[in-house]
């Protein structure tokens, strides 16, 4: 299947694993595809993806994630070193602040893209590299982000089945239907038809010093991850030994809890940016091109935009081709573009600051949709 093809580089070795679970073949005059799947989309995926090896264009630029890591740790000495020399006023305060912040964002994407195995041809330098920048500079679990990861872009916006949209209905309710399918039922969490307003105070600065920062510690004890958690140890250990040298056990709070809450914010946004104006519902059991890109926009590629949304402003491409090394996505995107054409599907790429609007209106939609489902008799 698409989707098995799309995840795995070494489909060799994950075979060995299936074996045990084949139960048998096809009968000769039984349809290989459902049909709720489009199967002349498909055919051409197919086409398109054994073009885009024959390129090259899955095969990784080594020296493009070196220059990307030593920026990173650049900036993280550098955030430290501020406050060394400087000393620990509110100027050299907030310039090592954003330092900091800017450094775990970017490594934030790093992992984003050794998680999908593609930055090494050999999967276990991803995984090692994985837990380094994702534990030791992030402070989190790279287990719990493949976990949560993997499910989101198997059914990207499915209820139920991407965990990106579990949120809803408790803290904002998502998709037309849904909302009103919420407001049918006379369920209210919370002020929907508000949400657009309290977005601003509760996800974006919230997300990452809350729910993200227990969460990982939760999911890599219960399932045992305990490689993971010596890693994440390093982190603290190496933060609050460094930077308590240098601040009060109040301003070293305030800083952390600071650059947690900028860090989260400009994740939000950027992450949010791509799926929540675009339809969200239970899953359709469509083919894989289609539930990539009823869920996925794309923004306008500049050397800033791609480099302050880590690519993700390429999001179709990496959905429809999780394993392909971000600084090709711009090769592969007009020949997207045509099969979206030649099959009557809507590619959607928008400018950055229309990007980040579109969460605000898809909100504001969907709240006003479940309030007048919610007081219609």
């Amino acid at each position: 299947q698409d989707a098995f093809v799309a995840f795995h580089v070494d489909k060799g070795m994950v075979s060995k694993y299936l074996k045990s679970l084949q139960i048998g073949e096809l009968a000769p005059d039984q349809p290989s595809i459902e049909p709720t799947k489009n199967k002349m989309l498909v055919k051409d995926f197919r086409e398109l993806r054994a073009t885009v090896e024959k390129m090259g264009l899955l095969k990784p630029n080594q020296l493009f994630f070196f220059l990307h890591l030593a920026h990173i740790l650049l900036l993280d000495a550098a955030a430290w070193l501020i406050l060394f020399y400087f000393g620990t006023s509110l100027l050299p305060f907030m310039v090592s602040l954003v330092m900091l912040t800017i450094s775990q964002i970017q490594a934030s994407w790093l992992q984003h893209d050794l998680g999908h195995l593609s930055v090494f041809r050999e999967t276990k330098w991803n995984h090692l590299l994985h837990k380094f920048v994702m534990c030791h500079l992030i402070g989190a679990s790279a287990k719990w982000w493949t976990l949560l990861h993997s499910q989101h872009h198997a059914k990207p916006n499915c209820f139920q089945k991407d965990p990106d949209v579990d949120m809803h209905p408790f803290l904002f309710t998502l998709g037309k239907k849904l909302s009103v399918e919420l407001g049918i039922k006379k369920k209210k969490y919370m002020p929907y038809n508000h949400q657009h307003k309290y977005f601003f105070i509760t996800l974006p600065p919230l997300l990452f010093p809350t729910y993200f920062h227990c969460h990982t510690f939760y999911i890599a004890y219960t399932k045992r991850y305990w490689v993971d958690l010596a890693w994440m140890l390093t982190f603290y250990i190496r933060f609050f030994f460094t930077y308590g040298s240098l601040l009060e056990i109040k301003s070293l709070l305030a800083y952390y809890f600071i650059f947690r809450m900028l860090e989260s914010s400009w994740f939000v946004w950027v992450s949010q940016m791509n799926h929540i104006p675009m339809d969200i519902y239970y899953d359709k059991n469509l083919d894989w091109v289609s539930t990539q890109l009823q869920a996925t926009c794309n923004v306008e590629q500049s050397l800033f935009n791609d480099w302050f949304t880590g690519h993700l402003n390429f999001q179709i491409e990496h959905h429809l081709f999780p394993t392909m090394p971000r600084h090709n996505y711009w090769k592969v995107a007009p020949l997207v573009k045509s099969l979206c054409a030649k099959h009557g599907i809507e590619y959607q790429c928008k400018p950055l600051l229309t990007a980040f609007a579109d969460i605000l209106h898809s909100l504001k939609n969907s709240g006003e949709l479940w309030l007048d489902a919610y007081l219609h008799k």
